[in-house]
C-alpha cells in the first residue's frame, strides 16, 4: 500500500513570495470577481441612517403622487395666454359684462389668479374648457399692462367633447351663474355642434344636477333660443318667469308673429324689447283663460274627485268635472313646490303624444 504524503505548510519565503505576487497582480490593474461580491456585501451590510433612508421613501412618494397628478390634470402648468383658444367650444356666455371684466383684472394684479382655468392639448396649443372671464382678464392685462402672458392652468385630458361642454356648464353654475337664456342656449348649441343627438339628451347631461322641474324649465329656455336666437338682442335680461310665459307663446304658435314685430320694431333697451314681446305673450294667456262660445248649453256633470295621501302629511285630489280636470294640493306645500309641479306638468303635456 502507497504512503500517504504528509501535506507541510508553507514556509515564510514561500508565503512571502505569493504576497508579492498578488501585489504584482493588483498594480496592473486586474480585479478579482471576489472583491466586487466583497464589495456589495460590504455596501449592504453598512445601511444608510434612518433619516436618510425616510428621506428616500418620502421622494419616492413625492414623484409617484407629482406623476399621478399630472396624468389626472390636477398639476397647474403655467401655458401661454397666446396659445389658449376658445373657439372649439360653443361658449354658454354670451358676453363679459366690462365692469365684471375690470373687477376681476384688478383682482388678478393685486392677489393673483386664485383658480387656474382648464385647458386641454389641441393641434393649435390648448382649447379652453373653463375659465372664459379669467382668460379675457389676463388678456385685458397683457395688452394694458405688459407681461400676464402665461396663466395658470389645468391641463386635462376630456374622454369627449361632452365632457368638454359638462366642466364649463358646471364651473359657470357654481362661480357665477348663467341667465336663464343662457342655460338653455348652451343646451341648444351643444345639439347644434352635433355634440348630443337630442335636447333632452343635452339637458340631462349637461344640467344633471338639477332637479327635473328645473330641467324642465331649461327645455322652455332652448326652444326661446332656436325660434328666436337672431331676434332678441336683450334675451339675457328676461327673469325666469318671463321666459317661461314667452315659451307659452311660442308653444301657441305666435312665433311668426313675434319676429315680425321684432323685426319692425328694432328695440334697443331691453324694456323696449320686452314691451314688444309682452303684447303676443298677453294674447296667448287670453286664448288659455277664454271660455267656449256658442253651442248648446252643457248638462251639468257630476263632479268626482279621487285624494291620494302621502306620507309626509301632504294630499293630492284629482277633480273631474264638466270643466275638465284638476289637481289640488293640501297640506305643508310650499309655492316653491307647486312651481316645481307645475313645471312638471307642462313637460309631460309639451312631450309627443
Amino acid at each position: 500500500m502507497a504512503r500517504r504524503r504528509q501535506l507541510e505548510p508553507p514556509s515564510p519565503e514561500a508565503l512571502k513570495e505569493l504576497e508579492e505576487g498578488f501585489a504584482r497582480e493588483n498594480r496592473s490593474g486586474l480585479r478579482m470577481p471576489i472583491a466586487d461580491v466583497v464589495g456589495e456585501a460590504a455596501a449592504m451590510a453598512q445601511p444608510l441612517p434612518a433619516e436618510a433612508r425616510a428621506e428616500q421613501a418620502r421622494d419616492k412618494a413625492d414623484a409617484a403622487r407629482l406623476r399621478a397628478a399630472e396624468e389626472d390634470g390636477r398639476l397647474v402648468t403655467m401655458v401661454p395666454v397666446a396659445e389658449v383658444h376658445v373657439a372649439g367650444v360653443s361658449r354658454d356666455r354670451i358676453e363679459v359684462a366690462q365692469d365684471e371684466l375690470m373687477e376681476l383684472a384688478t383682482s388678478i394684479v393685486e392677489s393673483g389668479l386664485r383658480l387656474p382655468i382648464e385647458v386641454y392639448p389641441n393641434d393649435d396649443g390648448y382649447a379652453l374648457i373653463s375659465g372664459f372671464r379669467r382668460l379675457e382678464a389676463f388678456r385685458h392685462l397683457a395688452a394694458s399692462e405688459g407681461g400676464y402672458t402665461e396663466i395658470p392652468a389645468f391641463v386635462r385630458a376630456p374622454e369627449n367633447v361632452a365632457d368638454v361642454y359638462v366642466a364649463m356648464i358646471e364651473e359657470n353654475e357654481i362661480r357665477v351663474g348663467l341667465s336663464q337664456y343662457e342655460r338653455g342656449r348652451a343646451a341648444a348649441m351643444a345639439v347644434s355642434d352635433g355634440v348630443f343627438a337630442t335636447l333632452d339628451e343635452a339637458v340631462n347631461v349637461l344640467f344633471r344636477a338639477a332637479s327635473k322641474a328645473k330641467r324642465s324649465k331649461i327645455r322652455s329656455f332652448a326652444m326661446i333660443h332656436e325660434e328666436l336666437a337672431d331676434m332678441l338682442g336683450h334675451a339675457t335680461a328676461m327673469n325666469e318667469r318671463q321666459c317661461l310665459r314667452l315659451a307659452t307663446a311660442l308653444r301657441a304658435g305666435l312665433g311668426p308673429e313675434i319676429r315680425d314685430a321684432l323685426e319692425q320694431a328694432k328695440p334697443e333697451a331691453a324694456e323696449d324689447e320686452w314691451q314688444v314681446l309682452q303684447g303676443f305673450i298677453n294674447k296667448a294667456e287670453q286664448a288659455e283663460r277664454a271660455p267656449g262660445r256658442g253651442g248648446r248649453p252643457r248638462t251639468k256633470q257630476a263632479v268626482t274627485r279621487q285624494r291620494r295621501e302621502l306620507p309626509n302629511g301632504i294630499a293630492i285630489e284629482r277633480e273631474d268635472g264638466a270643466k275638465g280636470f284638476a289637481i289640488r294640493l293640501h297640506g305643508p306645500v310650499s309655492g316653491d313646490m307647486v312651481d316645481d309641479c307645475m313645471a312638471e306638468i307642462e313637460r309631460v303635456l309639451s312631450g309627443p303624444r
